[in-house]
Formats: C-alpha cells, structure tokens, sequence
C-alpha cells in the first residue's frame, strides 16, 4: 500500500502524529506494546504432577490397603516411598518457562514519537498503531512500521530472519506475498538500525507484531514427552496391568481354597510392592543427572533431564545456518583487480601472506579505498569492532595488510561524507589530498561500473569501454555464484571538495566477502553421518549463500536439492520421501522452521534442531531436543532449547549424541536388571500363595530389598562408560522400546533362576528344622544376595566373563560393598530384625544363603559359555 494511503487509513498526519487523546483511545482499543506471555507453572501444580501415574495409584491402593488392615509400618513405607519418588521429580522439573520473558525484553525500550507536532521520548510499550516514530543509527525498533521516510536506512534482521548482511531499508510499497527478509519497506520489532536515519507508521504492536507472531508461535509448540518418558510411562502401564492381573488371579484361586482373606491381602500387597521396581524413577533421575553434569564438562548444557537421553535417539538434525555452520562474522574472501585475482582462505592470514598482500599494489590499493570510505569502527583484528558487518570486515581485511584506518585519515582527512543510499547503491567519502581531493567509494558493482569511466591497471589507467564493463559484471556475478556478498570500489582526484561524487569514476576492483563457515563443522558432519544421523540445513538466507556454506561443511550430495520456503508447505505434503532428499531449506520463515521440524516428527524422526536467533525459537521448543547457541544465541533462543552450546561449537552436539546413546544403553540394562529381580520377587510370592505355602518373604522386606539392595547395584550400571565404538552404529529405531524381545527372554530366565534358588534354599531350611522367622530370613537373604550377584550378568553378551565393562566398574564394587553391609547388618540388630522380622543367621544359614544365592549367576554364566547366542546377558 502507498504511504500516503496508508497514513489516511490511519488517521494520522506524518507531520503532526497523533494526538494525547488519540493516543489513550487507541491504547484502549489494542493494549499495551508489549508481549504478553501464559502463567508460570504454579508450584503446587509442578508438585501434583508427581502422582499423575499408573505406578502411583497401584501403590497408593496398597499403602491404604495396609492401613486398612492395621500394617502401619508397610503403609508408612510405601508412602515414604511415593513422597521420595515425588520429591526427586519435583526437584529436577521445578524450571520457569524463560522463553517468552525473554521476548518481552526485547521491547523494554524508549522510543522517540511524533505527537501533536513535537518529538517525545516515550516507553515503548505506550506505542498505538498510527504513532510516528523517528528512527536512527542505533536505535533498536520497537514496534513494526511502514517507512515512510528513509535517508540511507538499513537493519539488522539476523535476529528475526537468519539474514546475515544488514537490510537496505526504503519506503517503496512491496506485494502482499513478499517474504518477510525482502520486505523492504518495513522496520520490525525487535531489530535494530545500523545505519541512516528513518520515520515509520506503527502498524501492529504487541501480539500483533512479527516478534509477537513468533511468540505465539513458541507458546502454540509443544514438544510433548521425550521418548525416554513415553517408553518408561509405558513399561510402567504394563507392569501395573500386570500386577493386578495376577494379584486378581491369585486372589481369586486362595478365596476358592478357603485362605484367610488378611493373608490375601497382605499377599496382593506383597505383590504390588514385588511388581513395581520402585527404585526405577530414582535410578532414571539419577542417571540422567549424571549425563547432565558429564555434558557439562563438555560445553553442553541440559536444561531438560530428558534431553539427556533423546539425544541419543536422534536421527536427524536441523540446524541453521548464520551462527552455527558459520562465524556469524562477515570476512574478506577476494580481492579483484585488473592484475588478477587474490583468495584469503583465512580471515586470519599468516605473515607470509600479509607480506605479500602487503607487496600486491593493485590488491593494497582496492584495500585503501575500501578503508577510506567506511563508517565503521575497529582498532584491532581480534575486537568485534562497531558498524556495518559488512564494513567490519573490510577494516579487519586492512588491518592485515597494514593500512589502519586512524593512519590513513591522518593525511586525508574527510571533507565530506555521502552516506550509502538505496537510490544509487554507493557510497561515497571525500578527503584532502593535498591542493586537491580524493573521492573514495564503494557500492554494489552494477551501480559503481555504470558511473566509472575509467579503471586501474598494474602501471596506471585505461579507459572502461563497454566491453570491459561486462566483463568485470560477469566477474562478480561469478563471485555472487560462489556464495560471496560483492562490492566494488573506485575513486577519483579532483580539485573541489564539492564535487559529484559518482561522476567519471576510476574503477579500482570487488571485493568477495562471505560468512565462512566453522572451521570445525564438516569433521562433525562426517561423524554425524557416520553415526547415521542426516544434517539438513535450514536458513533464512539466499540459496545461492546457503548452497555455498552447504559445500564448505561438506553437507554431502543433497546440497543440490535446496528448496526454498515458499515451496516447503507443497515438500511437506509430498511425504518422508521428499524430505529425506532435501539438503537445504532457504528463505524460511519462522512457523515454516516450525512446521519442517513437525514434518519431521510426523514422518517418525527424532529430531534436534539447532539455532541462535529469535526466528529459531519456536521450532527449537517444538523440537525433540532443541540445541541453542549460548555465546552468540538470543535470549529467546537459549531459554526455548533443551540444550545450550558454551562454546558455539557444532562437534559438542556429536558428544553429547554420543552421551546420550552411553545413558540409554545403562538405562535399559538398569531396566533389565531391576525388573528381573522385581520377576523374581513376583514369582516367590505367586508359587507360594498358589502352592499354598508360607509368604517366603514379607511386603516390608521387599520394599527393603527394591529400595535399598536394588537402587545402588542400578544406579552402578548408570555410570557404565560405554563402549568405545558406539557411534559407529546407527541411531536406534525410535520406536523401539526401552526393553524388546531379547532383554525379556534374558528378564524371564534371571528372574526364574532366582526364584528356584530361593525355593531350594526354603526347602533346605524346612529341611534344617529352622522355625518360621529364621526361614523366612534365609529366603529373604537367599534372594537378596541373588540380586546382588545377578549385576556380574549385566556385561554386555560379546564381553569376556572375568575382564569386562562391569568388572571394571569401580562404582559397582561400592555399591556391592554397601549393600552387602545393609543385608548383613540388620538382622544382627533387635530394632532392625523386629521392623523387618528377621532372626539373627547362624553359620548354618549363612551357609545355604551363599550357596542358593550363587548358584543362579553361577549357572547361567556357565550356560553362557558353553552355548553361544543363549540370552543370558543384556545386548
């Protein structure tokens, strides 16, 4: 729409602006300018969410169970046991969702507005659509505006768009379908002005505004639960239906036998206790803590326990492309002269290479005009400086070969100033020289070629004749071609100080700059891919600069397939297929980041998306795992991620891939170990109600044994190392459970082999003459030593017996060492041995306890040895 129109439909004089009672109408009507974001989490909600589970209600059903029939010590444990579980969950969970906090402080600014003819200094959040707002160098936007007037305008974006150069601003209307980085014509909330001078109609404030949309965006994704806890939530549905069918099955053969309905009872809780490994959400906590703080030492933060694991599980990783692929800092690439070309293939050249850059009249001479007419700011090569990107790098360029800028003004001192202008695509500066002056400028080369008249050569100048001119076009439309951002440079001597600056220039030569990818990335991709994990680019830049930046890091062959925004939603609705053979997605807005990142989830990936700017925010959040820069990421972006890079560096996410694989292995062989020791307490309650028996052991016995003998020996197969190799193998099918087939053979053998050991040992006991407390204590012992050295058939089924991952788990001996005190112990003494019900072992017993509870591990090793593929270890 025409300025002009647009100003009347607002009802608002560019010259005068809106009046006070204008203003508070309208702050009525469209609310403040600010970004509105949903409640915090409330503390008592976060609390409450700790008992929305299966295991829970089981387990609450047997504690009021317990109460109601007087066992008030088993009641008091199991809940002791509920608030334990919930208090650990609770701690690590307790975390403030900081995304939207963080967009709001981007708009806590003052603003400089128009109104009733004077300029006023106002907050920014007391902005109303139709307020005229001036703008200058610095000045960060606060609401998005159509330009109305523009004096040499440009933007920083990169925040909102991924644009890495800043953004030409002028007012010209733009079609309606224009992609958000091409809208020339307006100023957005949230970017910042770099350079000239500018006033705007507010247009949308608040919600209302891109940075808004982004927000709802954020607010609307919803990256659910991790893999991790929809496999453990449903292990947990299926032991719980389990335990009530059996405890169902049970109870109904010793009704029908005439059993005394208290001893059922204490027999269902008995099995609700057994079934459900209560140490599992414990140990789970714990481990993936751990993983947290070894991530740390390695630069990756975890806001998420969960991440922890899905990293592991990854199988695709979307990762922008400014920031994370790149340096995020705009460098000198070429130098083109009549006398040939020169490649700086380091932003950092060496001395040799200064020397002859140094030597290089003609390259030397391109650099000092490009030096002279700069509005930036650098003292030194290692600073980041102040200014144009673009103008940075042209200073750090000269910085190398020798030619400071302070140095070079100190005989030419600047006389005039022609700041660039989107009109004419120049710049220009004019400084003494002399009885005469220089005329140094720069622009894009269609505009510099077409005012130049004449160019250098090595030993002075020729005339530019048209075919000359289409030939140094051509040479920067192959320099665009390779990736780079081309200006090109000229000047001229004249005598007055007034003269026009883009008349009968001298045509020096261009300048190839580009943001140069990581020097770390590609050996990270190739580990990706070797890891089995495809990396698709996804940027808000051109395709021509993405394809580029593609070939540098060695993003493999489906660089050829770049597919720009426009096109995702018709890629998207082509299926996996198409998706699998697209390398780049260029110009991507930010709900289509979001929609590819769903694309994905839907064709079944587990997907890591990386990125640092505002734009990634709301598919970082909606990501499986979303990965965000922490030294050059946005406040939005960080506080949406699940994990924060310390260093920027694309090879910490390989790590911590690695480390996510490590902690799902020791989660499932943990799993294993637990449940096949839960089996087998099943299993001695079951066969003994069934067969009519005395319980072998007692409802608060096993809560011990689940608590305390299981948690460390679990908790010491967590802090497995891992195998060396694990990321030679591809990632794990996401739809694979935490525990398949093999592991529940492998369940079920252990957890029978225990069970016959503790009924020999209850036979021998019977045998031996020991009355009812001293039985009951070797089974319970028998077992419990069991479950100790079941740990030795953890090893991994391809180990050696003696020398292996557990042997050699220093934290296993400890906790073996540990629990084997807490079994010896209380029995030994009379306020323990009268909770549990235990009689003190004689040596006799101790004698059948050691036997029974080794013969387990004893032979299925031995069955391990001698029959290959016997599942008698966790794969």
């Amino acid at each position: 729409m025409p300025a002009a129109e647009l100003l009347r439909q607002l009802r608002v004089s560019a010259s005068e602006g809106l009046s006070d009672a204008e203003v508070k109408a309208r702050r009525r009507l469209f609310g403040a300018n600010t970004i509105s974001s949903r409640r915090p989490t409330r503390v008592t909600k976060l609390l409450l969410h700790q008992f929305k589970s299966s295991v829970v209600y089981l387990l609450s059903f047997a504690a009021g169970l317990a109460f109601y029939f007087g066992e008030l010590e088993e009641g008091s444990a199991i809940l002791a046991v509920l608030a334990i579980n919930a208090l650990i969950g609770f701690a690590t969970e307790l975390k403030a969702a900081r995304s939207i906090e963080a967009l709001r402080v981007l708009g806590a600014r003052n603003v400089r507005v128009r109104r009733e003819g004077r300029v006023h200094v106002v907050p920014a959040k007391e902005l109303v659509p139709g307020d005229i707002v001036v703008l200058d160098a610095g000045d960060a936007v606060s609401a998005d505006l159509r330009l109305i007037e523009t004096s040499r305008l440009s933007a920083d974006e990169s925040a909102l768009t991924g644009e890495s150069v800043a953004v030409d601003k002028q007012t010209d209307p733009v079609s309606a379908d224009t992609r958000l980085g091409d809208r020339a014509s307006m100023a957005f909330k949230g970017t910042a002005v770099t350079r000239g001078t500018g006033t705007g109609v507010v247009v949308a404030t608040g919600l209302a505004t891109e940075l808004g949309r982004v927000t709802r965006l954020v607010l609307e994704a919803d990256p659910g639960s991790s893999p991790l806890e929809r496999k453990l939530g449903r292990l947990s549905a299926q032991l719980v239906s389990a335990t009530i069918a059996v405890a169902a099955v049970i109870g109904a053969v010793g009704l029908m036998g005439d059993e005394d309905p208290l001893v059922m009872v204490e027999a269902a809780i008995a099995l609700a206790v057994a079934a459900i490994p209560e140490g599992l959400p414990i140990v789970a906590t714990l481990a993936l803590a751990r993983g947290m703080w070894r991530m740390s030492r390695q630069n990756a933060l975890i806001e998420r326990l969960s991440a922890v694991e899905t990293l592991g599980a990854t199988t695709v990783i979307l990762t922008d492309k400014t920031g994370t692929l790149t340096e995020n800092r705009m460098t000198v690439r070429r130098l083109c002269t009549a006398s040939g070309e020169t490649a700086l293939e380091t932003e950092a050249p060496t001395d040799g290479e200064r020397l002859q850059l140094a030597d290089d009249r003609p390259a030397a001479g391109l650099l000092r005009i490009a030096v002279l007419c700069n509005d930036a700011h650098l003292d030194r090569t290692d600073e980041s400086g102040s200014g144009d990107p673009m103008e940075i790098a042209l200073l750090r360029a000269g910085l190398h070969a020798g030619l400071r800028r302070t140095a070079l003004l100190d005989g030419r001192r600047i006389v005039r100033k022609h700041a660039f202008d989107p009109a004419t695509k120049m710049m220009a500066t004019v400084h003494e020289c002399g009885d005469s002056v220089l005329v140094a400028v720069k622009g894009a080369p269609e505009a510099v070629l077409a005012a130049a008249t004449h160019a250098t050569v090595e030993h002075g100048e020729i005339t530019l004749d048209d075919e000359a001119r289409a030939e140094w076009l051509s040479r920067a439309d192959q320099l665009g071609h390779d990736g780079l951002r081309v200006l090109a440079c000229a000047m001229k001597m004249d005598a007055l100080a007034g003269v026009a600056p883009y008349e009968r220039l001298i045509f020096v030569g261009l300048i190839g700059l580009e943001d140069p990818a990581r020097a770390d990335v590609p050996q990270a991709i190739e580990d990706c891919r070797q890891a089995g994990i495809r990396v698709v680019m996804v940027t808000g830049d051109h395709v021509v600069t993405a394809r580029s930046i593609g070939r540098a890091v060695g993003l493999g062959e489906n660089i050829a397939n770049v597919v720009e925004g426009k096109r995702i939603v018709e890629v998207i609705e082509t299926g996996q297929p198409a998706l699998r053979d697209v390398g780049i997605f260029a110009r991507v807005n930010p709900d289509e980041k979001l929609a590819l990142v769903r694309a994905y989830q839907a064709a079944g990936e587990i997907v890591a998306m990386t990125g640092d700017g505002v734009n990634d925010a709301p598919a970082l959040r909606q990501a499986d795992i979303g990965v965000a820069m922490g030294l050059r990421g946005t406040d939005v972006a960080r506080e949406a991620a699940a994990m924060i890079l310390l260093d920027d560096a694309f090879p910490t996410i390989v790590g911590a891939i690695r480390e996510g694989r490590i902690i799902f292995a020791n989660i499932r062989r943990f799993v294993a170990y637990l449940l096949s020791c839960n089996l087998s307490e099943v299993m001695v309650v079951g066969l003994a109600v069934l067969s009519a028996l005395p319980l072998p052991l007692l409802p608060l016995q096993i809560l011990y044994l689940n608590l305390v003998t299981d948690v460390f020996p679990a908790f010491a197969l967590a802090m497995g190392e891992g195998e060396a190799g694990i990321l030679k193998h591809p990632p794990r099918d996401p739809k694979e459970p935490i525990l398949g087939r093999w592991q529940w053979i492998t369940i079920i053998l252990h957890g029978g082999a225990m069970t016959a050991a503790t009924f020999g040992a209850l036979a021998t006991s019977s045998w031996l003459g020991l009355d009812a407390r001293a039985t009951v204590t070797v089974t319970f012992l028998t077992l419990a030593f069991a479950q100790l050295w079941h740990t030795f058939n953890m090893r991994d089924p391809q180990s050696r017996f003696i020398i292996n991952e557990i042997t050699r788990n220093g934290w296993l001996w400890s906790a073996l060492l540990l629990c084997a005190t807490v079994l010896a112990v209380p029995p030994y003494l009379p306020p323990a041995a009268l909770l549990l019900q235990l009689a003190p072992p004689t040596a006799d017993m101790w004698s059948v306890v050691l036997l029974f509870s080794l013969a387990p591990m004893i032979v299925t090793q031995a069955i391990s040895a001698t029959v290959r593929g016997w599942p008698t270890s966790v794969g």
